[in-house]
């Protein structure tokens, strides 16, 4: 049986923190005098209470969580964070609650799909809130990768296991020493990225957004033109902290305490590097052939367009579709190759990739020298079958929940090419997909509701990736 007593005072613990960060655009609205200060007060009134009311009846001197409650906690706390995030959308102006869940589950998850516009005339304190939801949000999956995923075993991340992933007694303080670290360093990095914003030409309020949204990797913006509407120096100080922010955030908080730059230790940050330059680099010096632009300028776009997508942050700077078929074919297969273990990044993960070829690499040897024997390691770790396992039953996953989710977008009467890149989109955490509705320059308003719940839904499995939530299905998860 689940320790549901104990389940209930966690969540509440989250809704209090909830409740804690509704006071910043709180105080946003008060210092722009908007009306949205009641719609912020009353749901954060609302939220509190149920915090203190799960607190209350959860509340134990011990609390003590076993593997099927990790499972179930992590799915149930997006979820109900993200119904409670909402209220403050549903009460601004009269969005109705499917929108304000869907701009919340895709704040909270980063993936950066929206269905509002005007945002250029929208209040500070509603902007503040949809930046801050997926700052949270990077920061809490950042915690989940390094802390909770490798212990459970999800998808192949035992591979980075480490003292911090050890749920026992004895090892959870140093859980909670790493996230303390981990939560610094974040800061520090969003931090960071407003000053450079705000020296490339923001304001201090675009820059505070932008540089939330660019380290989440969510790529949630303060104008309908996304970063289009800034300089050119904006765009490369989004490539620099964009592409941070793909990079596991633990390898910033070892290179800290260990005084030594720890990037190329790395085989999947060396991959990630490697990857982003050459394909970057490549489909630049095919736009600038292909057009009369200027060679640093198709760099430019080719690098931020590559980055924003291999990182699932989706910032809109120019819409690719036009510059030809090879470039929208290019960027829909570069939507499901997300970046590092351990960042705020959606996707299938470089490691997987580098793991799968390896695996590749050695029954091709066997096929040839049946004797042979090809040993299987990565980043100096032996890679044994269940970790490779894990990753084959993740990749299938993900490939049967875009389709089921894509095959529900087509029921909901929408037409193939937004249904199948939807799906796409939603399950790797990009943002945008691909046609003239939700392309770079569309938006996910004109969908049916059902289509948006059903977004929603592949969001949160694309965030959690895939079996933590898959397993909840499972009728022998809940036998014993």
């Amino acid at each position: 049986m689940l320790n549901l007593k104990q389940l209930l005072f966690v969540v509440g613990i989250f809704l209090s923190i909830l409740t804690g960060f509704m006071l910043v655009p709180m105080a946003f609205a008060l210092f722009y005098q908007e009306e949205t200060i009641g719609d912020f007060m009353m749901s954060g009134l609302f939220s509190g209470l149920v915090a203190i009311l799960c607190i209350q009846a959860g509340h134990s001197k011990n609390v003590s969580l076993n593997t099927r409650d990790m499972f179930f906690l992590t799915s149930i706390t997006w979820l109900i964070v993200s119904l409670f995030a909402a209220l403050p959308f549903t009460l601004y102006h009269g969005i109705d609650y499917t929108d304000a869940f869907f701009e919340t589950m895709s704040g909270i998850t980063t993936t950066g799909s929206t269905v509002l516009s005007g945002l250029d005339d929208m209040d500070h304190s509603i902007l503040i809130w949809r930046s801050l939801l997926q700052w949270l949000g990077g920061i809490g999956f950042i915690v989940m990768a390094v802390a909770i995923l490798p212990f459970l075993n999800v998808g192949g991340m035992r591979l980075f296991r480490t003292e911090s992933s050890d749920w026992s007694d004895k090892t959870t303080p140093r859980t909670q020493h790493m996230a303390k670290y981990l939560f610094e360093v974040y800061v520090a990095l969003t931090v960071l990225c407003g000053l450079a914003y705000h020296l490339s030409g923001m304001h201090w309020f675009e820059a505070i957004n932008h540089a939330m949204t660019t380290i989440s990797t969510g790529g949630y913006s303060t104008s309908d033109s996304s970063m289009s509407a800034f300089t050119p120096a904006a765009h490369w100080v989004g490539i620099v902290f964009m592409a941070a922010g793909g990079l596991p955030l633990l390898m910033f908080v070892q290179s800290i305490q260990q005084k030594n730059i720890q990037v190329w230790n790395d085989e999947q940050v060396k991959g990630f590097i490697k990857f982003i330059i050459f394909v970057s680099v490549s489909l630049g010096i095919w736009l600038w052939l292909k057009s009369d632009m200027a060679f640093l300028d198709a760099i430019r776009l080719s690098s931020f367009n590559v980055i924003s997508v291999v990182t699932t942050t989706g910032y809109g700077l120019t819409d690719y579709q036009a510059w030809g078929a090879f470039a929208s074919l290019s960027f829909l297969f570069l939507m499901f190759v997300g970046s590092c273990s351990g960042s705020t990044s959606g996707g299938i993960k470089i490691f997987r990739f580098q793991i799968s070829l390896k695996v590749m690499h050695q029954q091709l040897t066997q096929q040839i020298h049946p004797q042979a024997m090809v040993s299987k390691r990565y980043n100096n770790r032996i890679i044994d079958d269940g970790i490779i396992r894990s990753i084959m039953a993740f990749i299938m996953l993900f490939l049967i929940v875009i389709l089921l989710l894509a095959v529900t977008l087509v029921l909901t009467g929408l037409d193939p090419v937004t249904s199948i890149t939807g799906a796409i989109t939603a399950v790797t955490n990009v943002g945008p997909g691909l046609g003239p509705i939700i392309g770079p320059a569309g938006n996910f308003s004109s969908l049916p509701d059902t289509a948006k719940w059903a977004l929603a839904f592949g969001m949160l499995l694309g965030r959690l990736e895939i079996i933590t939530v898959a397993v909840l299905f499972a009728p022998r998860f809940w036998k014993y």
